[in-house]
């Protein structure tokens, strides 16, 4: 598993010493490459021993080892994003960044994206009796795509982008619900209060989001997505995309869960819809005439 995947992981149990090591080096894991053992350990209040046990405690050999791993991370997600729009910027220019970010984003979730999460999480979904879906803002759409891709499973599902009816939603849950919370930023205090309450009332908490966030410490399983980008300034695009990509992940995961009967079950759906749409190939002829 990744380092920084790693000291993200919430559910890792560690001594207070490491959890402060762990945030010391997520705080600014660039910095760290610049620094020996003595200067982390007296940056971060504890023992240079107690660095070193922290790094072997993730199968390293020791804080020389961890640099050159963490080294590594840091430079397979380089650049994170694309560069800042200019305003004298030419089209082609604008559309460079704007590509160049977004693979840059995919590439950075796809090596820190959590499979252990992931199966984890697919579980808790095949298990379900109910999926419900949160997301607000910039979040919503996401939330009601989502819904949109799990109705092909027969699992009753349901999007809520409603903060109100969240917390109405969340007070009537139980231990055989699940509840996936999706949010860019992991701020957003009524999402926080919603899992919240979900997980109070027994529901499985699935979270889309920044982990360490607010949201993440609310959540059962946590599946980070961090794409690099100022929402305080700009409606989020890439971090949108990436929590798509990372829900089909998680769905795709879900089906092979399911087994070979949900072809069928995936067959008959089609065939349901079949007489909604035209027939492309009569319609084409029907233009040639």
């Amino acid at each position: 598993m990744a380092i920084l995947v790693q000291l993200r992981n919430s559910r890792i149990r560690r001594s207070k010493s490491a959890r402060k090591l762990a945030a010391y080096v997520l705080s600014d894991p660039e910095a760290v490459l610049g620094m020996s053992a003595a200067t982390v350990a007296a940056q971060v209040g504890v023992s240079e021993p107690t660095v070193g046990r922290f790094c072997k405690s993730m199968d390293l050999k020791g804080f020389p080892d961890f640099k050159l791993q963490l080294a590594a991370e840091l430079a397979r997600q380089q650049p994170r994003v694309a560069q800042d729009i200019e305003a004298d910027d030419s089209v082609s220019r604008v559309i460079a960044k704007i590509f160049d970010g977004t693979r840059a984003s995919l590439d950075a979730a796809q090596t820190s994206l959590d499979y252990h999460g992931v199966e984890q999480a697919a579980a808790a979904l095949d298990q379900a009796h109910r999926i419900v879906l949160f997301g607000l803002g910039a979040s919503a759409p996401v939330a009601n795509d989502t819904e949109h891709k799990l109705l092909r499973f027969s699992t009753p599902v349901v999007a809520v982008t409603d903060a109100i009816n969240q917390r109405m939603v969340s007070a009537s849950l139980s231990p055989r619900d699940c509840v996936i919370c999706i949010s860019y930023t992991g701020r957003t205090i009524l999402m926080e209060q919603a899992a919240c309450l979900a997980r109070d009332n027994g529901a499985v908490v699935i979270g889309i989001t920044t982990p360490l966030s607010p949201l993440a410490n609310q959540c059962d399983l946590v599946l980070g997505v961090e794409s690099g980008e100022d929402t305080e300034l700009y409606t989020p695009m890439t971090s949108r995309l990436t929590q798509l990509v990372v829900i089909d992940v998680l769905i795709t995961q879900l089906a092979l869960l399911k087994g070979p009967e949900f072809a069928l079950h995936l067959k008959r759906i089609k065939q349901a819809l079949a007489s909604t749409r035209h027939n492309s190939e009569k319609e084409t002829t029907g233009r040639a005439l």
